[in-house]
């Protein structure tokens, strides 16, 4: 007799945990094999409820829009500094190196070709052909190097002291082929003073600071790693 109350007792649980399972695969569901995979974060999609007007929505910048001619997104146009007024052929060279080297900056190019005017003018004044060598082109260094070695040989020296550069200004800039132009007016105040072996003055006054105007123009193989400029030309218009 209680074994059938037994029995009786397995056939009762076994219905409960069979009612069970099925509430819990009506709550949860069950899986067909035909779910979507679970999405993955795009940055730079917009958010769906951005485009439900919720107003806590963190704007992201947009992407480029295609061009309606190509269907390809359209490049971001390269920013021009105020060295350069817009629609102007200095402007549209600008413009041309930037496309050629998204790295280029007026901005920071002028600051790089004040630096390299001192340099040169203090390693000329020293008469030091060595350090002049590699921020020069073959043409203009032979021009300085033989300045340096005419000087040596009449045995006179050059004191030169840059008083200030008042002025920096780029004014011509075009890319020919692979290779980009930026001419450069420098406006400095020096002091040059040529004295004999003797030390005496052959040329200039020590007392003297004279207003000098150089235009330099620098150059550059935009598909080289190599960064730097390279003076390739220079005149005074004093």
């Amino acid at each position: 007799m209680s074994n059938g109350f037994q029995f009786l007792d397995i056939i009762l649980l076994a219905a409960i945990a069979g009612f069970l399972i099925l509430r819990l695969r009506s709550v949860l569901g069950r899986r067909t094999g035909h779910e979507e995979p679970p999405q993955r974060y795009d940055p730079f999609a917009k958010d769906k409820a951005e485009e439900s007007g919720d107003d806590k929505v963190v704007h992201l910048p947009e992407r480029a829009q295609p061009t309606e001619e190509t269907g390809k997104e359209a490049p971001a146009a390269p920013g021009l500094d105020q060295t350069a007024d817009a629609d102007t052929p200095l402007a549209a060279g600008i413009t041309q190196i930037k496309l050629a080297d998204r790295n280029f900056d007026d901005s920071g190019f002028l600051s790089g070709a004040k630096m390299a005017f001192e340099m040169v003018i203090g390693a000329f004044s020293q008469g030091d052909a060595r350090a002049l060598r590699p921020l020069l082109s073959n043409d203009v260094y032979e021009d300085f190097a033989g300045a340096i070695k005419a000087r040596e040989e009449a045995k006179e020296s050059l004191e030169t002291t840059l008083v200030g550069i008042s002025e920096t200004e780029l004014i011509e800039a075009e890319l020919q082929g692979k290779t980009a132009f930026v001419t450069v007016k420098f406006v400095s105040e020096q002091v040059n003073v040529t004295r004999s072996e003797a030390g005496d003055v052959v040329d200039g006054d020590p007392n003297t600071v004279t207003t000098i105007t150089d235009i330099w123009t620098f150059a550059r193989n935009m598909r080289s790693r190599d960064p730097n400029w390279t003076l390739v030309a220079t005149r005074s218009s004093n």
